[in-house]
């Protein structure tokens, strides 16, 4: 009956950390979703930004696992070139190992105060204070969560299973890694063996080689979740994952035998022997990103060799089945799913835009007319197909058919605005030499990445009807217009300033702004049945005299 309480209490305490982990998660991606990505998106033009890119988005989101499938869908998307996006996922593992460092250096006893702060922050008006708050009871659970851990592991100390278990491993370094491999990949969180492995080694029970061969075993796990994640994903994004988990495997194949001599050179060092686990997961992380650096464009190519690009389709509708017009849920369903790839045709279409106008290359724009044509006949397909529901189908069915009709509609004006507005303002300032001013140039370059992440948000809100999204986006296109506002403004002041590169391109910067500001007033569109459907929306933004709206 012991053992049992013990196990429960130890299992508790590891299901509380990687509750936590993902509070954290959750919380950076609301409080900083839109800097994180354009951030992680804009940062990897060279190596030493791209580490440094990895480990800053890694330590905020507490996971390497969620940075690599970030990364993985950016090159996806061509906005990060493969070898760069090898050298990220480096910098994401020692982030990783920095964190395991920092929340095993016995600070667990200030968890209270950061769940109580959390849950302060949590209740304020704003979507950034949320994310925070709940980041912030997300670390706050994790530190209590050692605390447990530790509790739960001190009554095994003295177990006789456990040390005859602990010397089976320690006779065979090659089945304590596999095991902690598989732990990893279980809890998927590398992060949460490690912290496991401390609180055990705590009790003295593991001897420095068998410690290390459980922390390379964590590295190795921790990098099969992301593979697992793109197993469905085009070629490129499953070329990163897979990249990265044979550099893990590599080198915690050539540090294995030297398990033991790393474990007596860390004990050595003037350090806690406590935190050897910790320490041995830092050094092994930095030495990795060391030694695989300078290779990562061989990776790279040779992961396009071995993994193949995808087969190109047909540009036709791939999931409107006539068979399923008889049940309009299933129809409903198929249409939606259609929809949404429209929606990542129309990212592909603003990311090379983006790409062209930040890189001065025209070749990213060669493909963009004939997507725009492949949406064009998509939201046709999608409305016909529609139309032969029938009227009986039911209140909420007629909505739902709406809203998709609405959504088509509106991502088919986005391509429109794209193809003939971005495309040509991109193209004559490539043409014609124009260079923006610092100041306008970053101006736009952010409000193309926040155009980006807004048309991901919409994407969501559309499958989910998520009514916080809803909501949330509609403040963001407050930031939208006033961001636009703000960079008019800007501009009008360098021109009165007599500035060359300003006077040159005026009529394209504006242009830009605009068009961009209307690409994001039809992405919000998505949110409007959600929020007028919950009482939520007003019909008109106007004033009455007595300063209420009407």
């Amino acid at each position: 009956m012991e053992s049992l309480v013990v196990m429960i209490n130890l299992f508790g305490a590891v299901a509380l950390l990687l509750f936590g982990l993902a509070q954290v998660r959750d919380g950076a991606m609301r409080a900083l979703g839109v800097r994180l990505r354009s951030g992680l998106a804009s940062s990897t033009r060279g190596g030493l930004r791209s580490f440094v890119s990895g480990f800053s988005a890694t330590i905020a989101l507490q996971s390497s696992t969620a940075t690599a499938l970030m990364v993985a869908s950016f090159v996806e998307r061509d906005l990060i070139v493969p070898a760069m996006a090898q050298v990220v996922l480096l910098g994401a593992n020692v982030g990783t190992a920095v964190t395991a460092w920092i929340v095993s250096t016995g600070i667990e006893w200030i968890s209270p105060l950061l769940i109580l702060i959390g849950i302060v922050l949590y209740r304020r008006a704003t979507t950034a204070l949320k994310g925070a708050g709940t980041a912030m009871i997300g670390v706050g659970l994790m530190l209590l969560s050692l605390h447990l851990l530790g509790l739960a592991t001190e009554p095994v100390r003295g177990s006789p299973a456990l040390g005859a278990f602990i010397r089976l491993l320690d006779n065979a370094w090659v089945v304590a890694m596999v095991f902690s491999a598989i732990l990893a990949v279980l809890s998927s969180s590398s992060l949460a063996v490690v912290i496991l492995v401390v609180s055990i080694a705590a009790t003295g029970a593991l001897s420095p080689g068998l410690t290390v061969a459980l922390i390379l075993g964590a590295n190795l796990g921790g990098a099969v979740p992301p593979v697992l994640s793109t197993l469905s994903a085009p070629a490129a994004a499953r070329r990163v994952t897979i990249g990265n988990l044979i550099v893990r495997g590599i080198g915690c194949l050539v540090m294995l035998p030297f398990a033991g001599h790393l474990g007596g050179l860390l004990l050595a060092m003037p350090f806690s022997p406590a935190a050897m686990p910790v320490d041995a997961h830092l050094a092994f992380n930095i030495l990795l990103a060391i030694v695989a650096w300078p290779f990562a464009g061989l990776l790279s190519r040779l992961m396009a060799r071995l993994i193949a690009d995808d087969p190109k389709g047909d540009d036709g509708p791939r999931f409107l089945d006539v068979q399923a017009l008889d049940t309009p849920v299933v129809a409903l369903a198929s249409a939606t799913r259609e929809v949404l790839g429209i929606g990542d045709i129309i990212e592909k279409m603003l990311i090379r835009c983006q790409k062209a106008f930040s890189t001065n290359d025209l070749a990213p724009l060669k493909e963009v007319a004939s997507l725009e044509k492949q949406v064009d006949r998509l939201q046709q397909e999608v409305k016909l197909y529609l139309s032969r529901l029938g009227r009986d189908t039911g209140a909420t069915n007629d909505r739902r058919s709406i809203a998709i009709i609405e959504y088509a509609i509106n991502l088919e004006h986005i391509g429109d605005i794209i193809e003939k507005g971005l495309v040509e303002q991109t193209t004559k300032k490539i043409t014609k030499g124009l260079a923006f001013s610092d100041d306008g140039f970053q101006e736009l370059r952010n409000l193309f990445d926040l155009t980006i992440e807004n048309l991901r948000i919409g994407q969501t809100i559309f499958v989910t009807g998520d009514e916080a999204l809803a909501r949330q986006l509609m403040e963001v296109k407050v930031s939208v217009r006033r961001l636009e506002k703000q960079s008019s403004g800007r501009h009008l002041e360098r021109l009165r300033d007599g500035r060359a590169d300003s006077l040159q391109t005026s009529s394209l910067h504006l242009d830009m702004l605009r068009d961009l500001k209307r690409i994001n007033a039809h992405i919000v569109s998505v949110a409007h049945p959600i929020l007028d459907e919950g009482g939520l929306l007003i019909e008109s933004r106007l004033r009455s005299g007595t300063g209420s709206e009407v």
